[in-house]
Order: structure tokens, then sequence, then C-alpha cells
């Protein structure tokens, strides 16, 4: 499930952490599988108003410590709020605290309100996602990076302390290229929102396997 995290989300205000604590608990206590949030600076919903938001890093690092069963995930995390070698790190410092409960999904991000009044790189979204896929899955690999691209500088870079495990990498994206780098470098691609198979969720599966 996701949770709640935005105005829209409680009842006309922000929900405080303990609703989103207790939300997630009795999320836990019924049996549900899992439990996300998303990563934004604002929540932008099509012809809707701008709305406050919950960060969701913090969010995720104290549900770890409040559940004890849920896999707990960014659905997801644009790449490019922060230097991959950082968000590897924040993401193998909550996996510990959960235990290995987290998923880490990574995505391009919308460039919207948010970039325009943050400053946030809103070019070239995909060549960076794609540099910033491959550094952190290395890191959390626990392998040594070096890398020399377009965006991003590394020499023999690793996560000290090193990762307890890998921890998994999910992707999201509706692109053929998007699919293609899960296929190659993830170990999920969503299908949130897609609801019950069809012919268009067959019809993205089948592009990433042409030759």
């Amino acid at each position: 499930m996701m949770l709640p995290m935005s105005v829209s989300d409680g009842p006309g205000r922000l929900p405080t952490w303990s609703e989103v604590r207790a939300v997630a608990q009795h999320a836990e206590a019924v049996g549900l599988d899992s439990a996300w949030v998303c990563d934004h600076l604002l929540s932008e919903s099509a012809g809707q108003p701008i709305e406050g938001i919950a960060e969701g890093w913090t969010l995720l690092a104290a549900l770890a410590a409040s559940t004890a069963r849920l896999t707990l995930g960014t659905l997801v995390t644009p790449t490019v709020f922060r230097h991959p070698a950082l968000l590897a790190k924040m993401a193998a410092s909550v996996d510990g605290i959960s235990g290995g409960r987290l998923v880490l999904g990574l995505g391009a991000g919308v460039a919207g309100a948010e970039y325009r009044m943050y400053g946030i790189a809103a070019s070239h979204r995909w060549a960076r996602f794609e540099e910033e896929l491959q550094i952190i899955v290395g890191l959390l690999g626990g392998k040594s990076v070096t890398w020399s691209g377009r965006f991003h500088e590394l020499r023999d870079a690793t996560l000290h302390p090193a990762p307890a495990r890998r921890v998994p990498v999910m992707v999201a994206g509706q692109g053929e290229r998007t699919m293609r780098l899960a296929a190659r470098y993830a170990d999920a691609w969503t299908t949130a929102w897609y609801g019950r198979p069809s012919d268009l969720l067959r019809t993205r599966l089948c592009a990433v396997g042409k030759p």
C-alpha cells in the first residue's frame, strides 16, 4: 500500500508521523506485504493545486524502526534529487535499520514545479538516470566504482561501511529505454497503477524483448 503523506491524504491537513506510523503498523498487523512512500518536495497532481508533502526518506527511516515485517520502499525516488553515492548510502542505512526489508525504487522523475522552484536539473533526465542507476547499483553491490561520465565523476568509490546485503533495486518507467535499463541493471520493474494484467502491460513487457 501507499502510505499517506500529502495534505489530500489526511483530514484536510498533512498526516502526522503518529498517524502514518499507525497506518503502517495496521497494514502489517492485518497481513499486507509492503508499504511504500513517494519522494518529492511538493505534491503535484494533474489539475490540482500544489500541496505540501512529508519527506519520504525521513519517513522510511522511522518506519524501518517502527515495523518488523513489512517490505518498505520508495515508489519512487528520482535519482536527480541527490548525488548517487549519497542516495546509495541512505538506502544501505535504511536497509540496515529495517533488518533487510528495503526495496529501492528509482526513476528519472517528472520535471514539474518542484524542479523550477528548487533549481533541480530538469534537462537530460534520462541520460542522468542511466548514469546514476549504474553508479547506485554498483555501490549497493559492494563494488568499487570508478566513473567518468557526463554528469558524475567517481574514483574508486565504495560505501563505508559496506552494505549488509545487496539492496534490491526497482526501476519505474514505461518507455522502452527505461525498461531496458531495468532489465539490465535492476531486480524489478514497477507495475504499480497498471491494475490487472492487460494488453497495455503485455505490450510494455514485449517491447523490452526486442533485439
